[in-house]
């Protein structure tokens, strides 16, 4: 009775292994002639879509004028070239469009496709005016998205990054969207170097259809048209203010145009060029005004001041223009070097000055110095010769033993040299150094002007605050 009762559990178990294989079996092959089934729904579709398919022509020709909604999406922005006057900048760079001839009806309702269908499709002649070089990125492969939606909205890209929440299909019938990275101008005005503002300026648009065929606006408002990723500038020496955005229309020889256009507007750092170029400046215009407090009679010493110091100022105004490009107009700093020049120079000058007169023997008065000391050695001659002859007078009442008596006789004075009577030396004469009073005045005028000028130097230029609405060039 077990016997029985285990082989008819046996039968039981594999009726239902034979059913469940049979089962799976019918749903594969299902699955697989669903799959297959697709795969031609989706090659007769992609052949209807392309079938009398001409990317030569823009949508809507002959009948509308192609609208095309752009934005940009910055992911690196720098460096910045002060002597080529150029900029770098890597953007995604997005553009839609409606194109009715991609519609199609099937199961799914977005087509998602590889890069090779991008070739076959229009899309716009976009190209930057002012881009001296731009560069799509290939690595490893080219890196192009096409997906196509049933009501014929058309997403085409290069790169898959997409930086906002907002449904990518949102209001948008065709999409195409290249990250680039763009060398482009950017026009300086180096009067106020290195407390200068920029705006950078990129501008696009088409290439080949005037304002009659292709129009271009921007997808969103002016203030979210143009997006900056957070800390994506490679930026040294300046900081990135914000951006405006904005339309202009072109008119050339062969039609008018739509331009768009994005400013970048930049503020210079200036603490590198105060360790540059200003602290060595100022120390340098401050150690040509010790001389001042030198003896006049230190012509080397005096001499090493100035001539150092001239030639210390002529090297930092030739290494301070290095870094500029070669404008036939002075910048704020050469203004900042030459008047630095000028009191190095003018202390030169004040040192020649002081050392002429002390050479030639003419006081600051006008007074000349010889001819009163010529006068002075006549005064005591009389003196001595007065004292002479009193004495040849009154000699009878002196004694023999005065020695003294030949000396004074002779017209001479005593010998300094000689001990008092009382066994102690004369005190000699003491002398100081001279001081002109040409260097007494130098003393405070040169410090007091030197101070006055970087007062009014620095409050006039670190006072201005950049006007984003006036760095934008009026069209």
């Amino acid at each position: 009775m077990r016997s029985s009762g285990s082989a008819a559990l046996l039968r039981v178990c594999l009726l239902a292994l034979t059913a469940l294989w049979r089962t799976r079996s019918v749903n594969a092959d299902a699955t697989s002639d669903a799959f297959n089934t697709n795969i031609t729904l989706f090659t007769r579709i992609l052949d209807s879509l392309l079938d009398g398919y001409d990317n030569r022509l823009r949508p809507g020709f002959g009948d509308r004028i192609t609208e095309v909604k752009t934005d940009i999406y910055v992911t690196s922005f720098g460096p910045v070239s002060d002597t080529d006057m150029e900029y770098t900048i890597d953007v995604f760079f997005r553009q839609s469009w409606k194109d009715e001839r991609l519609k199609f009806h099937g199961p799914m309702n977005i087509l998602p496709l590889n890069n090779l269908m991008a070739s076959k499709i229009w899309t716009p002649d976009t190209f930057f005016h002012n881009g001296k070089k731009s560069v799509a990125h290939n690595m490893t492969m080219p890196n192009k998205l096409l997906r196509i939606k049933d009501d014929g909205t058309l997403l085409y890209t290069m790169s898959l990054f997409w930086p906002t929440s907002e449904p990518i299909w949102n209001n948008c019938k065709s999409f195409s969207k290249l990250q680039l990275t763009v060398h482009a101008e950017c026009p300086m005005h180096l009067e106020d170097f290195p407390m200068d503002f920029h705006s950078c300026p990129l501008k696009f648009g088409s290439y080949a259809y005037t304002i009659s065929e292709v129009t271009y606006t921007w997808t969103r408002n002016a203030s979210a048209s143009v997006e900056v990723e957070g800390e994506s500038s490679r930026l040294n020496q300046y900081d990135l203010l914000g951006q405006t955005v904005g339309q202009e229309t072109i008119i050339s020889s062969t039609g008018e145009y739509t331009v768009m256009t994005a400013h970048f507007h930049l503020k210079r750092k200036i603490g590198y060029f105060v360790i540059q170029t200003y602290l060595p400046c100022i120390m340098t215009v401050i150690l040509s005004q010790v001389s001042f407090w030198l003896n006049r009679e230190s012509v080397p010493a005096r001499t090493v001041f100035g001539v150092t110091t001239v030639l210390t100022m002529t090297t930092l105004s030739i290494s301070a223009r290095n870094s500029l490009p070669k404008v036939a107009y002075a910048t704020a700093m050469d203004w900042f070097i030459a008047v630095c020049y000028a009191f190095v120079f003018s202390a030169l000058i004040e040192f020649a000055t002081v050392n002429y007169f002390t050479k030639r023997g003419w006081s600051w008065d006008g007074k000349s110095i010889v001819t009163e000391k010529k006068k002075e050695r006549a005064s005591v001659g009389k003196k001595n010769n007065a004292y002479a002859v009193a004495v040849a007078n009154y000699a009878p009442n002196i004694t023999k033993d005065s020695g003294t008596l030949p000396t004074i006789a002779k017209g001479g004075a005593m010998d300094p040299n000689k001990q008092r009577a009382d066994g102690k030396v004369p005190d000699s004469k003491k002398t100081f150094n001279s001081v002109s009073k040409i260097d007494r005045m130098s003393r405070i005028l040169f410090p007091v002007l030197f101070g006055s000028f970087n007062l009014v130097y620095w409050a006039t230029y670190l006072s201005r605050e950049p006007i984003i609405k006036d760095m934008v060039p009026s069209t």
